[in-house]
């Protein structure tokens, strides 16, 4: 086993990337928590932050000894680990749906925080049992409906909203993005030999605060500042079953993202095995799953999830030190807290280019590694997630107006509607749309059929295309069981033209010259 395999010259690169991603979350949740919902700062600094980082702490270094053994049992030297982290996409919904109204249900921080825990056992529980099925979506899935839906997150998402950072602060920004393309895709070596990462972070950060000291920009205002240096270990303990009784409403909003990371899971070890990595599926499925519940165990309110960064990490030459030293600097730097004050020290400008680089990476990815007769499958995949990303700017718009969703009226409440119903479920949509296509494309009706058959079944109970803004389930026959039936009756009818279409002679697949 050499050394080599451990820590490679790119995982510092790569840990830059993994741990500014994380800790990016940890500043956004404490953001939320403490400035729109007023939770008391000790509880979230001491007791929350610390206790959601110990799923990395414990995933990464997990992923870091898979990456190690798959080199040993393949003989490679190239091997990259899966990296992992705190899921953005739940982090939203579950601030502003679970723990959230908890609070300003019970007017109780301490009762909220622990049904937001125990909503975390309990999706960390649902994932180790669905990780078992794991290998069978690998199995039966094409790939452009495993890899359509992640080149859409991360585009769309990953890539998207650190943009927003970037033009924020334009001259920070473009600085950092600049170095940091062409280091990783112009291959352009920087001074000294330091890592693209690192140098375009240092720089983004010197210019920000010359330019704020010569009263240039407004210096960035952070929650994380007031957070102190004060240790908090998080231990296990029964808190998340007081939590339980209280549970039951927002379940329907919690099981839907069990599912989703259980997809994504699924999703990035397609990507992985793309790139040449093959990881055990249902290993890298269960390991996330063991790592929430012992999140929630411990007091967190965010769940993990296996990244969708592999290529990018990749291509940075990265092993398995990059995910070894994330978990230890999140995981003891949420325990010790310092991670606040080095997040608070570096401006988001000068770290947003590194995520714009890992969606790049990625979106090439899903084309380069799908046969070029299923390139439209790939891209079918991000409409829904296209409406994912607007309904994510009515809503801030919205909400910062002081509205709500709920209430508007006319055109606009019917085109906020029918977003929200398109955007609910993307993740799952976005396969089953792209895996039938593949299909289609393959002449596989009855195949086809089957994907859209599946969906009929997801919407009948708003898996996928929710009726409501927050994404929960419903039942069919309920009060607002019209937009399941109408979906649920679309999709059936459209699988049986597929299988009637199966009887049909067709025209010889012509396929893309090469």
């Amino acid at each position: 086993m050499k050394r080599s395999l451990l820590i490679r010259p790119g995982d510092l690169n790569a840990f830059f990337g993994l741990m500014l991603d994380n800790v990016t979350q940890l500043v956004i949740l404490s953001g939320i928590l403490i400035g729109v919902f007023g939770f008391p700062k000790e509880l979230v600094f001491h007791r929350i932050i610390p206790g959601s980082v110990v799923g990395v702490l414990i995933g990464d270094l997990v992923y870091s000894f898979m990456a190690i053994r798959l080199a040993r049992k393949t003989g490679r030297t190239d091997v990259t680990a899966m990296p992992l982290g705190i899921d953005t996409i739940s982090l939203f919904a579950f601030s502003f749906g679970i723990i959230g109204p908890a609070y300003l249900a019970t007017k109780n921080a301490e009762a909220a925080w622990q049904i937001a825990t125990a909503a975390i056992v309990v999706v960390g529980l649902v994932k180790i049992t669905l990780s078992f099925l794991a290998p069978f979506l690998r199995r039966f899935v094409p790939r452009a409906g495993l890899l359509g839906p992640i080149a859409a997150v991360a585009i769309l998402l990953i890539g998207f909203f650190p943009s927003l950072k970037a033009f924020h602060q334009p001259i920070v920004g473009f600085l950092s993005l600049v170095i940091i393309l062409a280091g990783f895709i112009g291959r352009v070596r920087m001074p000294f030999g330091f890592p693209a990462a690192f140098t375009g972070v240092v720089v983004g950060v010197a210019v920000y605060y010359s330019l704020s000291a010569a009263g240039l920009i407004v210096p960035e205002m952070k929650t994380a500042s007031e957070a102190g240096w004060a240790m908090a270990v998080p231990w296990p303990t029964p808190g998340f079953l007081k939590g339980l009784p209280e549970l039951g409403p927002y379940l329907a909003l919690a099981l839907p993202f069990a599912l989703v990371i259980v997809i994504g899971g699924v999703d990035v070890c397609e990507s992985a095995a793309a790139g040449g990595d093959e990881y055990n599926t249902r290993d890298i499925v269960l390991t996330d799953g063991i790592s929430t519940v012992i999140t929630g165990l411990c007091g967190g309110v965010l769940q993990t999830t296996p990244y969708i960064g592999h290529p990018a990490y990749k291509d940075m030459g990265a092993g398995a030190g990059y995910t070894l030293a994330t978990g230890l600097f999140v995981g003891l730097g949420g325990m010790l807290g310092y991670l606040a004050w080095i997040v608070n020290l570096i401006p988001e400008a000068a770290v947003a280019p590194i995520l714009i680089f890992i969606g790049l990476e990625i979106l090439a990815q899903a084309f380069s590694a799908t046969p070029k007769s299923h390139h439209k499958a790939v891209a079918i995949a991000f409409l829904p997630a296209i409406a994912y990303l607007v309904l994510i700017q009515i809503s801030s718009a919205v909400n910062s107006a002081g509205g709500s969703l709920e209430k508007m009226t006319g055109e606009a409440a019917v085109t906020v509607h029918t977003v929200t119903i398109l955007a609910n479920g993307f993740i799952i949509s976005s396969m089953l749309w792209a895996g039938s296509l593949s299909m289609i494309i393959d002449h596989r009706f009855k195949a086809a059929a089957g994907f859209l058959g599946i969906a009929g079944i997801a919407s009948s109970f708003g898996l996928i295309h929710s009726p409501f803004p927050d994404g929960r389930l419903l039942l069919p026959w309920s009060a607002d069981g019209s937009v399941p039936i109408l979906f649920t009756s679309a999709y059936l009818l459209s699988a049986g033209l597929l299988l009637a279409m199966d009887r049909l002679p067709a025209y010889p697949r012509r396929d893309p010259p090469a």
